[in-house]
């Protein structure tokens, strides 16, 4: 294999362009090498249905980015101090999902051999499905924690497999998948969540029951992906979806979650997909690239 001054493999950086990075300053911006976290966009959104736009999503979370305070109050750490580069953004391939999935996966791969943390932004959720196949590739034994107001657990839709409707089918294959945030579901994937007894908590039942974290934490296992359709929130904080549906988790309800698992679990990668940029209306944008931040700041913590 030949390497890049990335050293991620020829092949692999073939498919990655040029796009903004995250926080913007170059002095808050290490090099892939030293990096702890990598960020790397995948702008697809081929197999959305109801609203499309979420290919703008990475960029507009780069560019709010941009405007994050570098410290996080609630760990008293700037993250940037412990690297993280922006790897690029992968090129969009319009042969089929399947090829974009597999662009995906190649990247994973090689963040994942050279002990990287990589951070997705998305693009369609479809795309998470790469980086969760080479999670489990690299690890073996994994749990993927699902934060969604859908279960995308359809077996096709619209004649494919290769659906963000069906991202999580798949995964069901590969690892353990704890979903988070449910609202919305056919009935099938809710007679198949049944019948298999997969861990799944509601919006409502996480809202309202102080005693849901514990449990999605006890659902875990030691190595999490965590994987966020940011339509798992309610539409009052996120609107800029393309599927938004009401009822959804507040900003510290996720928080809450996400303080949790990275306390006590080991989580080797995550991704923010599904961002569906509103023109004029930058909040949401915001949102998700201070979540991003907020991640990473709480799995940092094992290193200080």
């Amino acid at each position: 294999m030949k390497h890049t001054a990335h050293g991620l493999g020829t092949e692999v950086m073939q498919h990655i362009g040029p796009c903004l990075s995250f926080l913007g300053l170059p002095e808050y911006s290490q090099s892939v090498e030293r990096a702890r976290a990598v960020i790397v966009a995948a702008p697809y959104d081929g197999t959305t249905t109801f609203r499309s736009g979420t290919r703008e999503g990475p960029r507009a979370i780069l560019a709010a980015s941009r405007e994050l305070e570098c410290y996080e109050e609630d760990t008293g750490t700037e993250p940037y101090r412990q690297g993280i580069a922006t790897l690029g953004e992968i090129q969009v391939t319009a042969a089929s999902p399947r090829d974009m999935v597999e662009r995906v996966r190649a990247v994973g791969t090689a963040l994942f051999a050279a002990e990287k943390i990589p951070v997705l932004l998305g693009g369609e959720h479809l795309m998470s499905l790469g980086m969760i196949q080479a999670a489990c590739e690299h690890f073996g034994s994994l749990t993927v924690l699902h934060l969604d107001a859908h279960p995308d657990l359809r077996e096709s839709y619209q004649h494919t497999p290769f659906s963000n409707a069906c991202v999580m089918r798949h995964v069901l294959d590969m690892a353990t998948l704890v979903q988070v945030g449910l609202r919305s579901m056919t009935r099938e994937e809710h007679d198949l969540v049944r019948r298999r007894a997969m861990p799944s908590f509601f919006a409502e039942e996480v809202v309202r029951d102080a005693s849901a974290v514990s449990r999605i934490l006890n659902a875990l296992g030691p190595d999490v992906y965590v994987t966020i359709d940011l339509d798992v929130l309610d539409p009052s904080i996120m609107p800029a979806v393309g599927t938004p549906e009401p009822g959804g988790l507040g900003w510290y309800d996720l928080l809450s979650i996400i303080r949790a698992v990275t306390s006590h679990r080991r989580v080797v990668g995550f991704d923010v997909m599904e961002l569906c940029p509103i023109p004029g209306m930058v909040a949401p944008d915001f949102l998700a690239a201070r979540l991003v931040h907020k991640i990473l700041a709480h799995i940092f913590l094992d290193k200080l």
